[in-house]
């Protein structure tokens, strides 16, 4: 799979997940999609991928069908029954089965475009672009992530305990946001930082000690706000 400089993408607010068994393949996808402006999640296989589309709203599902368990025709077919706007989600499914009936099998089941591999970065990305504005703005997007007795309103930038509103400095707001987007994925340090010219990330490590007094029962034992070594930060939302 060659790859070339992509045209920025002109959703770049919206977000994408990546659901494929192949370490190699999955992580050049994501890493593609994010230089041409996306936003992306990445799962290693369709269970991972459920409990990511049940905590947050997606855009768009880039889609393998050949997977070990659960294939990617099982995942469309799940998808397709989610009532209301996570139902209607569009698909994008990659495989290497170049097969007629394999296609006419995926379309069959809702999704919205097949890509046979190998295939060039660039026409993806192309092709999840035309999707988007056959799409048009996507409503309600942002979705809400539990963590224990918290739940966090992505559109809202809104942290609750129970019923009640827990206060987040705009700041606050933002990286929890970030967390989310990504969640059970990374984020490196910097890219969490407002401020790139702060190169060690200090003020996002303040941050991070101030959510975790507020979200986790041990602060000092996160189980929802972790870190992860010589990366950064990861979000770990109930499933």
């Amino acid at each position: 799979m060659s790859v070339r400089p992509p045209r920025r993408s002109e959703a770049s607010d919206r977000h994408l997940l990546v659901i494929d068994d192949d370490d190699r393949l999955r992580s050049l996808i994501k890493e593609y999609l994010l230089r041409a402006g996306f936003r992306v999640s990445a799962a290693a296989d369709a269970p991972a991928g459920r409990k990511l589309m049940e905590q947050l709203a997606f855009d768009l599902v880039v889609l393998d069908v050949m997977m070990p368990g659960e294939d990617g025709f099982s995942f469309a077919r799940w998808l397709r029954t989610r009532p209301g706007e996570p139902g209607r989600t569009p698909v994008l499914i990659l495989t290497a089965r170049g097969h007629p009936d394999d296609r006419i099998e995926g379309l069959a089941l809702g999704a919205d475009d097949y890509l046979a591999k190998p295939f060039e970065p660039q026409e993806l990305v192309l092709r999840i672009e035309a999707i988007l504005r056959r799409a048009g703005p996507r409503l309600g997007a942002g979705g809400r992530v539990r963590l224990g007795r918290c739940s966090f309103d992505l559109a809202r930038g809104e942290l609750w305990r129970g019923d009640a509103p827990v206060r987040l400095t705009e700041g606050e707001a933002q990286l929890l946001r970030q967390l989310a987007a990504a969640a059970y994925c990374p984020v490196d340090r910097l890219d969490l930082s407002p401020d790139r010219a702060e190169a060690a990330g200090r003020a996002v490590d303040i941050q991070v000690t101030r959510l975790r007094r507020k979200i986790e029962e041990d602060p000092k034992n996160p189980r929802y706000l972790q870190t992860v070594r010589g990366v950064g930060y990861m979000l770990a939302p109930d499933g």
